[in-house]
C-alpha cells in the first residue's frame, strides 16, 4: 500500500516503483508458466516418440508420401470423380442426418439442463451443483469413447454415433446456454410469478424469448462441429461418410480416387454449412444482414 502521508514527487515515485514491482512479478510468473509448458511439451514428445519406437524423425520425410499418392491416383482417374461423388452422396446424407438429429436432441437436453443449473432460474436451487457436475461429465467423455461402447452394445451403424454426439452436445450446449441465461432480465419472471405461473411457464414466456437468438446461434455452431464429429466417428464403424472413407483408405492403391472423392464431398459440405450457419448466426445475434 502507498503511504498516504507522502506528497508530490515522493508519492508518484512510490506508486511507480510499486507498479514496476508488480509488472516484474507478472513477468516472472509468466516466464515460469511458459518454461513449465515447454518442459512438459518436450518431455511429452520424448515419451511419445519412444513409445512409437523412436520413429518420428526417421519417418518425417515421408509425411507427404500418402497425400501425394492419393492426389496422383485421383488425377489419373479424374474422369471417374463425378461418378464417385454421386456414389457417396447417400453416405454424406447419412452423416448430415446424424449431425442434425444429434444436435437437435443435444440442444433440447442442454436447454433443460441449462435452466435447471442457472442461479435465479433453477427449479430446485439446491440441485444446481448436481446438474452442473452432470454437464461436466457429459462434456468430459469424448464422443469416440461413447460411440465405441455403444457400438459394442448396439452394433455398428448411425444410431451409436447419433447418441454419442447428442450426449456430448448436451453437456457442451448446456454450459453455454446456462451462461446466456444468467444474463437474462428477471423482471418478466417476477411478473409471471405474481400471476401464479408455473416454473415451466415462467421459463417459456419469461426467459426463452430473451435467450432464443443466442441459443439458436450456439446450436448452429454446434451443428458445424457435429458434422465433423459424425464423419470422424465413421472411422470406428458408426456409419456415414467416415465409414466409407476408412474403407477406401484401408484398401490402399486402386481406391485412392474414391478417398479423394470422399475428401472433396466432406470438405465441400463443411464449407457449405459453415457459410450458411455463419450467415444465420449473424442475422440472429446482430439482427442485420450477413
Amino acid at each position: 500500500m502507498t503511504d498516504m502521508t507522502l506528497t508530490g514527487p515522493e508519492r508518484v515515485g512510490t506508486i511507480q516503483s510499486d507498479y514496476m514491482a508488480q509488472v516484474q512479478r507478472r513477468r516472472l510468473y509468466g516466464g515460469m508458466v511458459l518454461l513449465i509448458f515447454v518442459v512438459l511439451m518436450v518431455s511429452g514428445f520424448t515419451v511419445a516418440d519412444e513409445r512409437n519406437a523412436g520413429g518420428f524423425w526417421e519417418g518425417l520425410h515421408n509425411i507427404g508420401a500418402y497425400p501425394a499418392d492419393v492426389l496422383s491416383e485421383a488425377w489419373q482417374k479424374r474422369a471417374e470423380l463425378p461418378a464417385l461423388v454421386v456414389k457417396y452422396l447417400p453416405a454424406l446424407v447419412e452423416t448430415v442426418n446424424i449431425a442434425a438429429v444429434s444436435t437437435l436432441l443435444g440442444a433440447l437436453a442442454g436447454l433443460v439442463l441449462s435452466l435447471l443449473s442457472t442461479r435465479g432460474l433453477a427449479r430446485w436451487p439446491r440441485l444446481i451443483p448436481v446438474f452442473r457436475r452432470f454437464m461436466d461429465i457429459l462434456r468430459a467423455i469424448p464422443e469416440i469413447v461413447i460411440a465405441l461402447v455403444l457400438i459394442f452394445v448396439l452394433g455398428g451403424g448411425p444410431v451409436p454415433a447419433m447418441i454419442a454426439i447428442a450426449i456430448h452436445t448436451a453437456g457442451a450446449l448446456g454450459k453455454m446456454f446456462s451462461e446466456v441465461a444468467e444474463n437474462a432480465d428477471l423482471k418478466a419472471v417476477e411478473g409471471l410469478t405474481s400471476t401464479g405461473a408455473t416454473w415451466a411457464q415462467k421459463m417459456w414466456l419469461g426467459i426463452l424469448p430473451q435467450v432464443a437468438p443466442n441459443y439458436l446461434s450456439y446450436a448452429l455452431l454446434r451443428f458445424e462441429i457435429n458434422i465433423r464429429a459424425s464423419a470422424i466417428l465413421g472411422f470406428v464403424g458408426a456409419g456415414g461418410l467416415g465409414y466409407e472413407l476408412r474403407n477406401a483408405m484401408a484398401l490402399g492403391h486402386g481406391r485412392f480416387d474414391a478417398a479423394a472423392a470422399i475428401f472433396l464431398l466432406l470438405f465441400g459440405t463443411i464449407v457449405l454449412f459453415d457459410q450458411l450457419s455463419s450467415r444465420m448466426r449473424n442475422r440472429l445475434t446482430e439482427g442485420g444482414h450477413a
